[in-house]
This record gives C-alpha cells, structure tokens and sequence, in this order.
C-alpha cells in the first residue's frame, strides 16, 4: 500500500459500483440519484459568456480579474447581507473540493494538528486533514470541542449530506467559541440558496459574526446555484489576512481559474434570475421524491434545504440501497458520510424530469 493511500479511508464510490450495475439492468435503465451532481443546461448567457472570454491566450491571474473580485464581493454584500466587502477578502478557487481537500496543507497543518469535522459530513473534509497528517475530529456540538491543538473548524449549513441549516444562534456561538480558542473557521455554504422549509444564514451575516471577518471565511460554489459543476467555478469571501496567505501560496502553485471561466462566472453572479428558475425545477423534484418515498414507507429526516433527502426506512443503509438498485434506483448509503448515517440514504434530486418521474412510479408500483 503506498503512503498515500495508507492515509486515506476507501474512496466510497468504489463501494457503490455492484448496485450501481443491479440498477442499470432494470428494462427501463437506471435513475441515479446517487450523486449530486447537475443535470439541467448551463444557462444561456453563463454560455455566451464563456464563449465569448474563449479567446484567451493568456495566462489569467489567480486572484481573477478586477470584474470577478467585484462581482464575488456585490454578490456576497447582495445575497449573505454581509456587509462591505473588499477585494482583499475574495479569492476564487478551482472548484470548492479541491479547497477543501488541499486546505489543511495550504494554511501549514500538519501531524499534531487537529481538524474538527462535523459527525455527519461531506468525506473530504476528513480527507484533507488525513492527507497532511492532522488529526481529524468529529463532533455534535462545536462548543463541546476540545480546543487542544484544534486548528480547523468545518462548518456545514445547509449540511451535505443531511440538508440540515444550523439556526442563526448556533452560528453565533460556533464563530464566538472558535475566536475565543484561537481556531479558524471555514464554513462550507455551497447549498445557501437552495433552503426549502428554512432560509440558511451565512457566517458572514453580521448578526453571526458582529460585522468582522477575522477568524472567518464561507466557501461558495457555483456548481449547484448555476449547474457549473463542470466549470470547476468556486471562490471563498473572508479574513483577508488567511486569504491573503492562501493566495501566496496559490501563485507559487498557479492555482489559477480559466480566464473563460472566470468570465462566466461574472455572468452567473450578476443574475438572479436563473437561479430561481432553476429553484423551481428542483422543488417540484423535491416534493414529487418527498411524497413517493414517505408512501414507500421512508422517514424524511431534516432536508430543510440543500439537492439532497435524508431517508430512512430504519434498517441499515446498504439493505436499502440494494432494495431500490433493485427497482432501478441508486441512492447514496448513509455510512459515506460516517457512523452516524448507517441507517440513512441520501437521495439527490439532481436527475432529470423523465427520471425523477421513473423513481415515483416504480416506488409506486
């Protein structure tokens, strides 16, 4: 085994592959709500945009262009209330994954360190801690953390996988008790615009982080809000000085966002229009996948906001998934994202019109 690999725990996926093969043999073809990952088109004028930035010989900067900065830091003010925002506290990034998989080992973390993850998560979090040699640590409640060489606090809200949203209180006291430990603190919002039965607050709210950003920074992602998961389009507003640190060290590893890219991401930002229609196409999604699973005989736990449906029928994830590959359905088992989900699936509802109507009526059936 190598010594990266040692590291690591097995790449989940793997695991998923035989029902993703019992699911393909069903005689009307598989519907995968396994992964998260957009389905509808990239919005015209993202298009248009991409297009016409395509002629770009150049090499781009990795702190983007003066017009990306403006636009992350008036969507920022425009959609988490957050106050004035400079551009020494914006940074674009490849995609959020690869943030928060390289971040333990971009801000120096290291074995003896110590990365707080939350219970239920998203594996990468853990990854990228494991991947420098820090210690990952799980947790229910942050201020029941032991702050002995914590150096990294994860955030999630909404959660992945749970579409959990921590209340504006929580968020008070998690950003209060990691300033008062001296523990920075990332919160991953990549699900912010997308609340059903709650409206999730940024970190960077004022009224959570009293109107300073030190100490604090939101990861965004325009994968989910604009369908530009193959676009690798992220950024991260916050504590100019650790951003400011990051983005050193991003230039000496040319951590730099396609200058098309960059250019449709300026488009996407700048409306709104396109993410509530898209809002629409997901919460008919949600409420045809809601309604067909509770008559199956699931339990919808939290799934307040974010593309995803924590079910449980209380038996262990993987007979579940089996039961559905079975039908033709793939879902994701709990037990990727801890413990804690053994008895849980994660439903996405990021499958077409056609697919989404092939799961309720064969859960129906």
């Amino acid at each position: 085994m190598s010594a990266v690999s040692s590291r690591l725990p097995v790449f989940p996926w793997d695991r998923l592959e035989p029902y993703k093969s019992t699911a393909a043999a069903h005689p009307d073809g598989i519907a995968d709500l396994s992964v998260g990952t957009p389905v509808d088109p990239v919005p015209e004028l993202v298009q248009k945009a991409l297009v016409a930035a395509s002629d770009s010989p150049g090499y781009p900067t990795v702190w983007g262009t003066s017009e990306l900065r403006d636009a992350i830091a008036g969507w920022a003010e425009r959609r988490l209330g957050a106050g004035r925002v400079s551009h020494t506290q914006v940074l674009p990034v490849i995609g959020s994954k690869e943030l928060v998989a390289a971040l333990p080992g971009q801000l120096g973390l290291g074995p003896g360190d110590r990365v707080a993850v939350p219970r239920l998560a998203y594996p990468t979090y853990e990854v990228g801690a494991r991947l420098v040699g820090a210690e990952p640590v799980f947790y229910d409640e942050v201020t029941e953390l032991d702050p002995e060489g914590l150096r990294l606090l994860w955030l999630n809200s909404p959660s992945n996988p749970t579409g959990r949203v921590l209340g504006l209180e929580e968020l008070r006291s998690a950003v209060a008790w990691a300033r008062e430990h001296g523990v920075l603190v990332f919160s991953d919002e990549c699900y912010l615009e997308l609340g059903w039965e709650a409206d999730p607050v940024s970190v960077l709210h004022p009224e959570v982080c009293g109107g300073r950003f030190d100490g604090v920074v939101a990861v965004h992602s325009m994968s989910k809000r604009s369908n530009l998961a193959g676009y690798r389009a992220a950024f991260v507003v916050g504590d100019e000085t650790v951003l400011g640190e990051l983005l050193t060290l991003r230039k000496h590893g040319g951590m730099m966002v396609p200058a098309p890219v960059q250019a449709a991401t300026v488009a996407a930002l700048g409306d709104d229009e396109h993410v509530a229609e898209q809002r629409a196409r997901y919460a008919t999604r949600r409420t045809a996948l809601r309604d067909a699973l509770e008559g199956y005989g699931f339990r919808i736990e939290h799934s307040e906001a974010s593309l995803y449906l924590w079910a449980t029928k209380d038996e262990g994830c993987w007979e579940t998934v089996g039961d559905l590959a079975k039908r033709g359905v793939l879902v994701a088992p709990g037990d990727f994202y801890g413990p804690a989900g053994e008895r849980f699936v994660r439903v996405a509802l990021t499958a077409s019109d056609e697919r989404i109507r092939a799961v309720v009526e064969r859960l129906r059936a």
